[in-house]
């Protein structure tokens, strides 16, 4: 579904992305995952056209998305979650959700995806004429994930949604992914939380100072020698 091949990326004069290979499968949960600085959100940001590639080819179902704006590629149906969740502050839950359902074919499925957003998260639904700003973090960040599907994702980028979250907000975090993902959704993950997203990945990609040092199956991942001492402590 999504290929990208000999990534390259530089802010300026400081390069943080180098050679990166990367194949996300229909239908599959492929995680991300390295210490902050890594590059991760970086790699979210060229496939998303929020930023344009040094060098290197991004492909979505065969389509090049290095020759498109960030508004085609949503309308492809690859669809990111930002980091710090970035809802409206001062919309309401509904507004918030509304506002994802802007091109063509999500406003058409409008109605259709409300329900299933309520269905999945019926949190949102008692609170869906609050404002963004007054819900806890855990809440804004369910918020920001409903949102996303409110575009109609065929793949769906989630950029670190467990960051500053306490252990129990992140299970329940994970835990709709992984329904997410039941229902049909690809999702592509970056995460500093190694285990909770090797835990629910069918595949995995370590990313290393702008270098994929490792990839393999979530759960070989999590018992790779490497993995356990740079990021599990064990």
């Amino acid at each position: 579904m999504l290929k990208i091949e000999n990534l390259n990326f530089s802010y300026g004069d400081l390069k943080v992305l180098w050679d990166v290979n990367l194949e996300v499968n229909e239908g599959e949960i492929v995680t991300v995952v390295g210490a902050n600085g890594a590059g991760k959100s970086t790699i979210l940001k060229n496939v998303s056209r929020l930023e344009k590639p040094g060098a290197g080819g991004i492909t979505f179902n065969g389509v090049d998305l290095v020759k498109l704006e960030a508004h085609e590629v949503v309308e492809l149906g690859v669809v990111q979650v930002p980091e710090g969740r970035k809802i409206f502050p001062q919309m309401t839950v509904i507004e918030n959700l509304r506002m994802g359902s802007y091109t063509p074919k999500a406003k058409k499925n409008r109605s259709a995806n409300l329900d299933r957003v309520f269905a999945l998260l019926p949190r949102l639904k008692e609170r869906e004429k609050q404002f963004g700003g007054t819900m806890s973090g855990g809440e804004q960040q369910m918020l920001a994930i409903a949102r996303g599907l409110m575009a109609d994702p065929k793949l769906l980028l989630l950029d670190e949604p467990s960051l500053g979250l306490s252990p129990l907000l992140v299970k329940s975090v994970f835990s709709i992914i992984s329904e997410i993902s039941r229902q049909g959704v690809t999702i592509m993950l970056v995460e500093q939380n190694v285990s909770q997203s090797l835990k629910i990945a069918t595949r995995g990609y370590v990313l290393e100072t702008g270098r994929i040092v490792l990839k393999d199956k979530g759960e070989a991942l999590l018992n790779n020698e490497h993995i356990k001492k740079a990021y599990l402590g064990i």
